[in-house]
């Protein structure tokens, strides 16, 4: 919905959605009956326990997985065309910066492959290192910014051709947990400026019920949906909005979903 109470526009469409990988063991079901529409400038989290196809949803809408059932459609278009029309920036769990290139290089990188006159590059790459409060370290190199400035240097690189949808696939997760607090803190600002629909893959349950407008809870495999919960927290949120009734609630149907999960499998 937008603030006006008017549908928005949906930019992700599952229907029915099923994933099975053919092994030398057998098929493994990675999703299977998976339906979710997200609407444009969504912030949504997929939790569940490892293997439950978080991951395996996103590589679907980024074509780096195709689907052997059901329905996907990524801006009205098929995830491949999606790619092709450069609809998203993927961030990974590990930053996967190069080393031999300057933290603006790796911005910068993306760009280069597009074809961006290098003014353009430029300037994309400053502005992206601004939002993400690493102005004056353009020049520096990986290795000499620490882990979580590694991670925010990552989704200034996948900011950095404005796509208008952004994926993560547990960006901090390595992290420590102040080091953690701080990015939640930056990336819900971030996405409060920049409206980017986002998808968002973790295992933290405080950290889905923070950032989120909505939370889509998983079961292990076959990956399906046992809950979506549209959040009534506010769009601006401090930290310790994670002691509020409203939160602790939240956080509970959460859990009682992942709980429900492993009782139905």
């Amino acid at each position: 919905m937008t603030n006006g109470g008017e549908l928005a526009e949906t930019v992700v469409s599952a229907k029915n959605l099923e994933l099975t990988f053919q092994t030398g063991d057998g098929p493994v079901h990675a999703l299977k009956d998976v339906t979710l529409d997200i609407a444009h400038g969504d912030f949504v989290s997929f939790i569940g326990p490892s293997g439950c196809g978080k991951t395996t949803f996103l590589r679907c809408v980024a074509a780096l997985e195709t689907p052997t059932g059901g329905s996907l459609t990524v801006n009205g278009m098929s995830p491949d065309q999606a790619r092709r029309a450069r609809a998203y920036g993927y961030v990974f769990q590990a930053a996967g910066l190069y080393p031999w290139r300057t933290i603006a290089g790796n911005v910068r990188l993306p760009l280069e492959i597009m074809g961006f006159s290098r003014q353009e590059q430029d300037e994309r790459a400053r502005r992206s290192l601004e939002m993400v409060e690493l102005s004056g370290f353009e020049k520096k190199y990986p290795w000499q910014l620490s882990g979580g400035m590694q991670q925010r240097a990552s989704i200034a690189r996948a900011l950095a051709f404005d796509a208008d949808i952004l994926l993560m696939d547990e960006p901090f997760g390595a992290l420590d947990e102040i080091v953690r607090d701080r990015l939640n803190e930056e990336l819900l600002k971030l996405w409060g400026r920049t409206a980017k629909t986002t998808l968002f893959v973790t295992h933290s349950i405080p950290e889905a019920v923070y950032l989120s407008t909505r939370i889509v809870v998983m079961s292990p495999r076959p990956g399906r949906i046992t809950d979506i919960i549209d959040s009534p927290l506010p769009r601006e949120r401090p930290l310790d909005i994670r002691d509020s009734k409203e939160f602790i609630e939240i956080a509970h149907r959460v859990r009682e979903g992942l709980r429900a999960g492993h009782v139905d499998d």
